[in-house]
Formats: C-alpha cells, structure tokens, sequence
C-alpha cells in the first residue's frame, strides 16, 4: 500500500469485533457484530465521541491502519472544579527523549462539550517518518507489557486496597495486573509500558499544570522516558500567608549528601501564579553522569497528596523471567551510615553521664535503620506535660533534606514548647513510623498522650491508631494549608465569596449541625460533589476541623500553625553531621534556659491584679505567670458580658451569655449549684484547660468566690515541675516513681549548684542548708 493511499479515507468492508466506524450523523460508535459495509476511519475536525478514552481507541485503530503507535500527550483541566476537559493523543515518535523518536507532530486533540459528548477539535496528520507494514502493528485500547503469571510466583494482596489476589480471581487476562484500579485506590505505580506515559514530553519554559503534584507527575514521567530519577527539591514559602509558592524537582544525584550523588544540576522550577495554575519558569538539562536505559527508570511516583498504601509500600514491580512480578521489596534507609557511629558515640558518652538516657535502634536484617533518643530531662517532662503531644517533622515542609529529624513536643506550665524525645525517621513508611512511636512509648514508661499533633499521611495515621489507640490525632496545619492551596487554591483565590463561605464553614460553625448544613450549601452551591480531596477531608473532619477539635484537651496548641519549631533556625533538615549534635546541644539549653527563667520570674515576681473579685488573687497564688495572664484576660472580658438564665432542669441552669449590645458573640453555658460545675459551648476549658470568660460570668451571677480545684489544673501552676508525684502516696513508691523522683531530684540539683556557686558566700550557705536537709531527712522514717 502507498503512501499516497494511506492518505485516502480508509474503506474497511470486513471489520472485526469492537472495531470503530463514523456514523451517518458524523458520530463515533462501537459496533461488535461482524458487518458489511464501507467506514471512515479518517480523524476529521467535529468528530464526536461518548468519552475520551473511546476517542483513543478510534485513534489507535486508525493508526494501526496507517502503521504506526500512539501515546497519550498532555491533558488540560478545569479551572473551576479540576476536571479534564481536554486531551492530546500523538505519535508515539512525538518528541525527541529517546533515540527512536523523531519528533513527529501529528496528533489529535478531543474537547469535552457542555453536552458531555468529546468533540475532536484539532488534528495534524502529517508524520515526518516511516510508517511500519500497516496490519503488523496489533491494535489495543492501551498498550501494556503482558505481565505472566508463573504457578510458583502467587501475589496475594489485602482487600482493603480493593485489588484482588490472583489466587482468588484466576490469573486474567493474559496475566495482565490492573493498574488502573492501583491508582482508584489512590496508590501511585509507574505505568508499565513507558512510552504510554502521559505528559513525557520535554518540560520547557511557560509550561502550565493544574497543580504543583501534576507537574512532578510530569517530571517524573519525563524523567523515567530519558533514564534518571527525580526527588523532591526545595520549596518556597509566601511570607504572607505562609502557602507554598514555588518548588523544585531535581535530579536524583543533585547533591553531595550520599556517596550516589554527584552533585548533578538537572532541574525543573515551578512556580504558583495569580490565578491558581503552576508554571515552569527554570528549567535546567544538563546532567554530568551518564543516563540509563528508559526502561530502567523505574520506581513509584509518589505524589505530594498521597502516599501510597500501607499493604503496597513495601512492594514494586520487578523484572522476572521476562515479565513483571509483585515482591516484596528490602527497606532502605536514607539516613547515611556515618551517622549512625557518630550518633552512638553520643548516646554512650550521654549515658555515662545522665542515667536517665534513653535510646533505641530499629534493626531490620542485621541493618540499622530508625533512631530514637531522650535524656532524663525530657523522660521527666513527659510526667508533667505528656498529655498533649506535637510529632514534629519539620523536614517534610522542606522537600530536600540531609537530616529527617522528628521531634515529640509538649508544652509546658509557660506555654513553651518542651522536648520529649527526637528521632531519626528512616523511611516514611507505617513500618518506621510505628517503631518510633513504640519506642517513645517505651521510654516514657507507657503513659499514653490523650491528643497528638501530627501529618495525615496514611502511614502516620495507620501507625498512631495501632500505638496510641483512642487518641485525638489532629492533622498539622501546614499540612491541611499546603494541600488545600493545591487542590482549591485556584477557586479561593479567584472567587472571594466561595473563599468567604469556605472559611465561615470550617472556622464559624458551632455545632455539628452548623456545620453539615454548611458544607452541604458549600459543595453544592459551587459543583464540588466530585472534588475527591474535599470529599476525604469531609470525611476526616474530626481530625482538623476546629468544632470537633476543640472537645479534646490540646493544652491550647494554635490551630493556626503558628507553633514554632522547637530547634528553629540552629538545628534544620540541612544542617551536615559535623554541626547536628553540637546545634542540636545548643538549641535544647538555650530552650530549657528559657523555661528556667519564666520559673524563677513565677516565684519571684507578682503580675498586678486588676479587679477586687478574690477569684482573681486566688488564680494568682497557683497559676504561672504566663498562665494567670491568660486567666486575666479572661476575666476582665467576662465584665463586658451579660448571661440570660433561659432553662432550669433539677440543680443544672442553663444560660445564654452574650456580649453586651452585641449578638455576635454568644455561646451557652450549663451550671450545676449541687457541685459547681460548668460547661461552656465554646468548649475552651476542655481544649485550654483555662476558663472562659463565659463560665466566668456565670459563676459572677452565681456569687462564686472561689474557683473549684478542679478548674486550676496542676499542670498550669508554678509547681508543675513536681508533675504526678504531687499525687503519689508517701507510703511506698513503685520502680518507676523512684526514677522520676531521681530526675526530678537532679533537676532541682543542677539548679541548687548553679545557684550556690556564684560567689563564696552563697557556697557557704548552699553548703550549710545541704546538711540541715540532710539531717532532717535522716530522722524520716
């Protein structure tokens, strides 16, 4: 057959099953009985089809015609709610990645219609190569590498990541493994056959994505097309709002920080425009290692929204026999062998000196993998400030990073962040993350946190419900805001009244019902139904939405984010091995100075009283200065506030308490007269564990001079340090009191010396108040 023949509409007069022909009414269908008759398989401007992927099909059975293969090209997305409305099928020689591409222009593009229907709006048939023997090539709806399902190699994989085991189904299809119900399953794969990988194309300056995971989907494919890895490099923050405005792709051997890397330059920038759309504005091809085969660029595409799921992390595709197997794969990990001698080192010369250290390594296969440590300091600060507990991983935000150090956070008496524990994380997967949460566990002598801070990451989440079960997880705000700017950033920052409506939902609601009658107007108004990201966080509401956080106690943890990382600038993900335990040193007594000078500025200063009421004078004498500020505050507010009694039931009244001659703030409050206790709709105390001023005007109407005990929580106070052994019966103390009462002991010790040493005369008198107490405590029983 000619050239000049192929370029004639095709006359097909015996078409085999689920071959395509062109209608009458110039339409696309699919016809699976055998027939007779002339069909145009020519692609023609105005061509209709009932979904894009039959107007691949029609495209690829009229190449196989004419003699040649197709790939998918770029696709085009919605601005409003995200969804494809346009795609690019082209030669498979499109482009110049590879040795046996051409650059061939020809292509189709389909359009979505408002009528549902794709229309094919552009097309160039011109090709500037070759063409094979037409009928040689084998038509298929997606071209893949059949995948054989050897008798000795069964894949049997969990049910709750919806795929099923070969065992149970039969082998299929030619063995074929569905990836596309991988990625249903939010489960990221490569695509088997890398020449049908979408979006492959070279990236080049002003080239635009949806978001800023569909363009590392992009860099990953094209990466994987020319034969190198890619990873996550640096990111950029607005100093305004603190959202992510640029990010960096890098080639996997950039750097120096492993013996792998050679320092390579390869790279592509994006960056965030106005209207919500990501474009590449740096773009940098030149390598300074040698390139592997195309087919060799394999690994999982891991994207910034998802990970991919607990049962399939620990398992890749791999070339067996000539075809494709699931195995399990070895854990790796990316903390770098010196570190771990260095890191040993200290710990021993830690615990020679401190015996309260703790330490713990993961071992997998005779390897070392994850790390934990706390000194006694943090051991004990737990007793005192455990109860609500910040994971830190700060590392995440800054995608390229030498040190994945994770820090367990509370926050003490002064409302000042106190180190629990640290960690080196070896690899993000559920593995890894529950061992570290185990081994904080272990070390804190099994006292579990009632409300934790940390990522939504499936692993992260999997791995605290397994360790911590019943606890509040609540997701970071960094987090929640990074993933909201990619996926509904375009609409909040064009439409104002969605982002008006969006922020009075999530932040204004009071009740349950608010809220659901809220979020329903929301999604419906604006056509969201379909948004998956909004649908999985709605599902998920309790974790970060403020009405169902606020119930649990936080000890007053910002929804906001706007905690500050505990090490700050001195110690960062890219701080080297020679400086980490020397910045890591210097940071923790610069923090723990911190927390000495706001206790002595407790016991030796008194903040001023503002009112008469004794319940004011009585939060003083307990509270830490720090703490009483906020209860003042409080206080002085309730003036401005009035309470209406507007139900009675047996001893509890219920009243409205709302500011004076103003309706916006207003909230309930429940009172028991049998035993004085109080609830307040605005839930503070039981994420604060401080009054509000609501409760406080009810107690002002009720004539309550002084606050009951139970409202003056012990870990607020100046002798907060004391922590649980306030409590413990002087009769007889178990193994493990005895070693918080060493801690604690060595503590006050520590600062005893500091302070008796400062000149002679205080030595004399440190000295001298030593062997009193000493005597005394000898004539103890």
């Amino acid at each position: 057959m000619s050239r000049e023949e192929l370029d004639n509409p095709m006359t097909v007069r015996a078409k085999p099953a689920s071959l395509a022909i062109v209608n009458n009414n110039n339409g696309y269908h699919r016809d699976n009985e055998e027939e007779e008759g002339e069909s145009k398989l020519e692609p023609n401007v105005g061509l209709e089809f009932d979904s894009a992927e039959e107007a691949q099909e029609f495209y690829n059975l009229y190449a196989t015609k004419l003699g040649f293969r197709i790939r998918i090209g770029q696709l085009y997305r919605s601005r409003v709610d995200g969804s494809v409305i346009s795609r690019r099928f082209v030669c498979s020689k499109e482009g110049f990645q590879t040795t046996s591409r051409t650059g061939c222009p020809a292509f189709i593009r389909v359009q979505k219609a408002d009528s549902g229907k794709w229309v094919l709006a552009n097309v160039k048939k011109e090709h500037n190569h070759e063409f094979e023997t037409s009928g040689e090539i084998c038509p298929s709806r997606i071209q893949r590498k059949n995948i054989p399902n050897p008798k000795s190699s069964v894949v049997v994989v969990s049910t709750r990541t919806g795929l099923r085991s070969i065992d149970e189904d039969g082998p299929g299809p030619s063995g074929i493994i569905d990836l596309k119900r991988f990625k249903r399953e939010r489960i990221d794969v490569e695509r088997i056959d890398v020449e049908l990988q979408p979006r492959g194309s070279e990236p080049y300056k002003g080239l635009e994505f949806t978001s800023a995971d569909e363009a590392y989907e992009f860099y990953n494919a094209y990466a994987a097309n020319s034969g190198f890895k890619v990873r996550i490099g640096q990111l950029f923050r607005s100093k305004n709002d603190g959202s992510i405005t640029s990010r960096r792709f890098v080639c996997s051997k950039e750097g120096h920080q492993h013996p792998s890397r050679v320092g390579c330059g390869t790279f592509m920038r994006i960056q965030r425009q106005d209207t919500g759309r990501w474009l590449v504005d740096r773009f940098q091809n030149e390598h300074n290692h040698e390139l592997g085969m195309p087919a060799d660029a394999s690994g999982r595409v891991k994207g910034f929204k998802e990970e991919a799921s607990s049962v399939l992390e620990n398992m890749e595709l791999v070339e067996l026999n000539g075809g494709l197997s699931l195995v399990t794969r070895g854990r790796e990990s990316r903390i770098g062998s010196d570190w771990y001698n260095e890191l040993f080192e200290y710990f021993q010369a830690r615990q020679a000196g401190d015996m309260g250290f703790f330490y713990a390594v993961e071992m997998h296969n005779g390897r070392a993998l994850s790390v934990f440590w706390a000194d006694a300091r943090s051991r004990f600060s737990c007793t005192q400030f455990g109860d609500a507990v910040v994971f830190e991983t700060t590392y995440r935000k800054e995608g390229s990073y030498s040190v994945p150090l994770a820090s367990f956070i509370g926050i003490n008496h002064h409302r000042q962040p106190v180190l629990l524990g640290c960690a080196l994380i070896a690899e993000e997967s559920e593995e890894s993350f529950t061992w570290v949460f185990q081994a904080w566990l272990r070390a804190m002598s099994g006292r579990h946190p009632v409300s934790m801070v940390a990522d939504q990451d499936r692993a992260i989440q999997h791995s605290i419900a397994q360790v911590f079960p019943g606890i509040h997880h609540r997701f970071s705000a960094w987090q929640i805001k990074a993933t909201e700017q990619e996926n509904i950033g375009a609409l909040l920052s064009m439409n104002p009244e969605f982002k008006y409506e969006y922020e009075t939902c999530i932040f204004q609601s009071q009740t349950a019902n608010e809220f659901e009658a809220a979020w329903n107007v929301l999604v419906n108004k604006y056509n969201l139904r379909k948004n998956t990201w909004l649908m999985e966080m709605y599902r998920m509401r309790k974790s970060w939405v403020p009405l169902h956080i606020r119930g649990t106690f936080f000890a007053g943890i910002p929804m906001d984010g706007s905690l500050k990382s505990y090490f700050g600038t001195i110690l960062t993900s890219q701080t080297p091995l020679s400086e980490f335990l020397i910045r890591y040193e210097k940071a923790l007594e610069q923090r723990r100075e911190e927390e000495r000078k706001e206790d002595f500025n407790s016991f030796n200063l008194q903040a001023v009283l503002h009112t008469k009421d004794p319940i004011e004078d009585q939060c003083r004498r307990f509270y830490t200065i720090t703490m009483f500020q906020v209860f003042q505050k409080e206080l002085l507010e309730c003036y401005s506030f009035v309470g209406i009694k507007i139900n009675v039931e047996g001893a509890i009244s219920r009243y409205l308490v709302q500011k004076s001659g103003s309706g916006d703030e207003r909230n309930t409050v429940a009172f028991n007269a049998s035993n004085l206790k109080v609830s307040c709709s605005c839930k503070m105390f039981e994420f604060e564990g401080v009054l509000c001023r609501h409760a406080l005007k009810v107690f002002q109407i009720m004539n309550i001079r002084e606050l009951p005990s139970r409202y003056i929580l012990h870990r607020w106070t100046k002798d907060a340090k004391y922590g649980i052994l306030r409590d413990v019966d002087s009769g007889g103390a178990s193994q493990d009191h005895k070693a918080l009462m060493l801690w604690s002991l060595r503590e006050e010790a520590k600062n005893y010396i500091e302070a008796g040493t400062a000149s002679l005369e205080r030595y004399k008198l440190a000295f001298e108040i030593m062997q009193e107490g000493r005597r005394n405590l000898c004539w103890q029983n």
